[in-house]
């Protein structure tokens, strides 16, 4: 019978830990990013920042990302573009009205985006994406591209069916798109300010918004026809 070794126990528990360590640390490296990129912007942000607040070298850090640059990239995937793929398989099983579903749309892009950290990226985009054209470039394509392909695809479904009449949709996005840009830029700059004459029930406000646009997009036809009211 082979007899335990409690030096051995110890060394194996502690490569277990550091195991454990290491695959936390992207999504470590990424919270903080995502903390500090908000708070104080891309330009102003630094390597060693990210890496101090989450707990790691600098050399550590780019053991993950090659550059600050890539960093963001990641940041931006793991908090808002990657959830284009699940969010349109979604909208493929989706069983109710197309009304509901621009309803289910706008709320779920709040839920995960909006209401969280990641709400103060769409202001950082706004303000610093004329100053780093590439990260403009990568936002537009995974991002605002994405993002105007899934509102495009909702009012088509609404068409089709006969529920909604047809509008310019390269520019109907805008519909949606300009209160919702809103809200969260106004999460990350006026709520701050504690003005009971600025405060914005974001549920109520999201409530008018859509009611307000499905007002303009339901169509005088039938239910189910398949031609658009002129």
């Amino acid at each position: 019978m082979s007899t335990s070794c409690p030096l051995c126990e110890i060394a194996a528990t502690v490569r277990a830990k550091r195991e454990r360590r290491k695959d936390a640390r992207p999504g470590e490296l990424l919270a903080a990013a995502l903390e500090l990129f908000v708070e104080k912007g891309y330009a102003a942000t630094r390597a060693e920042e990210v890496a101090k607040r989450a707990g790691v070298s600098k050399g550590t850090l780019f053991l993950y990302f090659a550059s600050k640059e890539e960093l963001f990239k990641a940041v931006v995937r793991e908090n808002i573009s990657g959830r284009f793929g699940e969010w349109n398989v979604e909208l493929d099983h989706f069983q109710g009205s197309s009304a509901d579903m621009l309803r289910y749309a706008v709320r779920a892009w709040w839920k995960h985006i909006g209401s969280t950290k990641a709400s103060g990226i769409i202001k950082l985009m706004m303000s610093e994406a004329g100053n780093f054209p590439e990260l403009a470039a990568f936002y537009q394509l995974e991002v605002i591209k994405p993002g105007h392909e899934l509102l495009q695809r909702i009012f088509q479904r609404g068409v089709d069916s006969g529920e909604f009449r047809a509008i310019d949709q390269k520019y109907g996005v805008y519909t949606v798109l300009a209160p919702m840009l809103f809200l969260a830029t106004w999460k990350s700059s006026w709520a701050a300010c504690h003005d009971t004459d600025m405060e914005i029930d974001p549920d109520q406000y999201i409530a008018v918004q859509i009611e307000t646009l499905l007002n303009g997009l339901i169509s005088t036809a039938p239910a189910h026809s398949k031609t658009p009211a002129k």
